[in-house]
């Protein structure tokens, strides 16, 4: 039984309707995290997703970077990706021990470099903003830095270091948290969701990222990364993940124990996943400014994801208006892995125990006021008036 107000948080109960307790909808991290956790609490948990594990994630490097994302005007999300960062040594390891499958988790810390005097200027404005809110960034000069990484271009100008930056293989996880997931007694239904009302279970939790736009009416709008994967002869030749402004251009390399070397992103309103060679020659020349070696690796792939984005940047996260028996749990654009641990936590938290937490109060859909809309809108709808185009604004990276 559910009980609570329209509006207020709902409290689980077991469904009289003899179907699931839980239904979630996406087989991402961050739907099959909340599955898993849901499962192990001893709840009937079926998870939908035609092709789990193949949206934003497939493409996503797996960052675990609350310092260097921290951004100007995103104070309270800043703060939850600290909170989840800091869950995520404990769950990397109890989601091992559950699955018997590594999830790539590495703590070498992240190296935030300038190339340029002018990329050093920008970087460092980035920087002391995150120093002034107690994040943990260290200054480095040059020498300090290639005592660090000894394969970063004399060329680089300067640098810090984030120690709690750390990384996972989202590609692992994913299969980490199925496993997991269905070890704990959750069922995938490979089929999709079109309609929620088709559900019969207790509790709904939509997880489907951009697909949340068209199951709720939620305002979450598909934003494209473009994304490279390398590989190093052997293995790479630098252990910590490099984020980096070079002449102008913003760029990451994230090293993999296997030799894999992933290269990224792009940012662009756009609705499509077409690879271009623009961004490839962009993202290519960046990487080999900073680190010049990898100019010898293999390229072994090309691909291109899309963020499920919100009007704040931030998640959804909790009951939609009127309808306590659905919750989201989407929107996290580019931070869907790291906050991983914190979100299933939180969800499962007010499944069980009808509270909310009070982590959860800035991320509510009612903060996005009339255009959270408690009813679905169609997926045409979603990608915006008939005949417009999107648009082109690489802006950002990550």
């Amino acid at each position: 039984m559910l009980t609570g107000a329209p509006g207020a948080a709902p409290k689980f109960g077991r469904n009289p309707q003899h179907g699931p307790d839980v239904a979630v909808v996406g087989a991402g991290p961050i739907g099959l995290a909340i599955a898993w956790r849901c499962a192990a609490r001893g709840l009937r948990v079926v998870v939908y997703d035609p092709a789990p594990g193949s949206g934003a994630a497939h493409a996503a490097a797996g960052m675990l970077a609350p310092v260097a994302e921290a951004y100007f005007g995103e104070h309270e999300l800043t703060g939850l990706l600290t909170e989840s960062a800091a869950r995520w040594p404990a769950f990397a390891a109890e989601l091992a021990a559950a699955s018997g499958t590594d999830t790539g988790y590495r703590g070498e810390g992240t190296l935030m470099v300038g190339l340029t005097a002018d990329d050093l200027a920008v970087a460092r404005r980035l920087w002391a903003y995150q120093q002034g809110l107690g994040l943990p960034v260290t200054p480095l000069r040059p020498s300090e830095l290639r005592d660090r990484e000894p394969a970063l271009s004399p060329r680089t100008r300067g640098g810090a270091y984030a120690g709690t930056d750390h990384q996972v293989d989202p590609r692992r996880l994913v299969a980490a948290l199925r496993t997991a997931t269905e070890r704990a007694g959750g069922t995938l239904v490979p089929a999709p969701v079109h309609r929620l009302a088709d559900l019969t279970a207790g509790i709904t939790v939509v997880a489907a990222g951009c697909g949340a736009a068209a199951l709720t009416g939620l305002p979450v709008r598909p934003v494209k990364g473009q994304v490279l994967r390398l590989r190093a002869p052997g293995a790479p030749g630098f252990r910590h993940v490099i984020r980096g402004f070079a002449d102008g251009e913003q760029v990451y390399l994230v090293p993999r124990e296997d030799g894999e070397v992933v290269v990224g992103a792009t940012s662009e309103e756009r609705t499509d996943t077409t690879v271009t060679s623009g961004a490839v020659l962009r993202l290519l020349r960046a990487a080999t400014d900073l680190v010049p070696e990898v100019a010898e690796y293999e390229l072994i792939e090309a691909l291109a994801g899309l963020r499920p984005g919100t009007p704040d940047n931030a998640p959804i996260l909790g009951p939609l208006p009127g309808r306590p028996a659905v919750l989201a749990a989407t929107g996290h654009h580019r931070h869907g892995i790291v906050l991983t641990p914190v979100t299933a936590d939180l969800i499962a938290d007010l499944i069980v125990t009808g509270t909310p937490d009070p982590l959860l109060a800035p991320f509510t859909p009612e903060r996005l006021g009339p255009a959270a809309s408690s009813q679905p809108v169609t997926a045409a709808a979603a990608r915006g008036p008939a005949g417009a185009r999107p648009t082109t604004q690489e802006e950002s990276w990550n």
